[in-house]
């Protein structure tokens, strides 16, 4: 679902009427959390199992680490966060150039060992979702941040659809504390968030859309 489509912002208007309309922080957050899951699920809803899979992995190892009292099990434990994570990222972006490569390297020493045609897609916004998961196992390591109790907020922190699939990275510290706040937009406030989302979509659809299309043509055409 992107950003810029028709679909999202049917999406959208469905979502926020809701959102506002619940009466509880709690009943907000955890609404959200299934839209932002219904959000990324709509491109394939089997991916959906490794953000939980990432979040489900960060949330316990992050409240071991904090009631640890031995650095060397909290090292053994960022470790093993370190490795859930980027072993599920570095298998899902490097499978094909590995298995390519593999192929290339059998034909020419004459061998047909890798010549199966296993494809494995890559899921999008993979990169963001890690990272940020990991960033916060990584901040309880360095005692930067108490883990949450509550693992709906932190499955929002990490699945939260306005940047799940593009970013930024956001650190727990910041996004956290707000899942908790009661909301209250001013006027000023939601005309100041409209004026932002009109221009990221002129500056996303006529700016960088227009100039890709040309960049992409050069590119494609570099014996010419």
């Amino acid at each position: 679902m992107l950003f810029n489509s028709f679909v999202f912002f049917i999406f959208l208007g469905v979502v926020l009427p809701i959102f506002y309309w619940l009466p509880s922080k709690k009943a907000k957050n955890v609404f959200l959390l299934l839209a932002s899951y219904c959000f990324y699920g709509f491109w394939d809803w089997r991916f959906c199992s490794l953000l939980l899979f990432s979040t489900t992995v960060d949330y316990y190892i992050g409240q071991a680490i904090h009631q640890s009292s031995s650095v060397k099990i909290k090292k053994q434990l960022l470790f093993l966060s370190v490795f859930a994570n980027l072993g599920v990222l570095g298998f899902f972006k490097y499978f094909n150039f590995f298995r390519d490569s593999l192929k290339e390297l059998s034909s020419v020493l004459g061998d047909d060992y890798f010549s199966y045609s296993l494809t494995i897609i890559l899921p999008v916004g993979i990169s963001f979702y890690t990272f940020q998961s990991l960033s916060y196992t990584i901040d309880i390591y360095r005692r930067d941040l108490k883990p949450t109790t509550n693992f709906i907020d932190f499955a929002l922190f990490v699945s939260f659809f306005p940047q799940l699939v593009a970013g930024p990275i956001e650190r727990a510290r910041n996004l956290l504390p707000q899942l908790n706040k009661k909301l209250s937009p001013t006027k000023l406030q939601i005309q100041e968030g409209g004026v932002l989302i009109i221009t990221g979509l002129f500056r996303k659809v006529l700016i960088g859309d227009t100039a890709g299309r040309y960049v992409d043509s050069i590119f494609g055409n570099l014996n010419q």
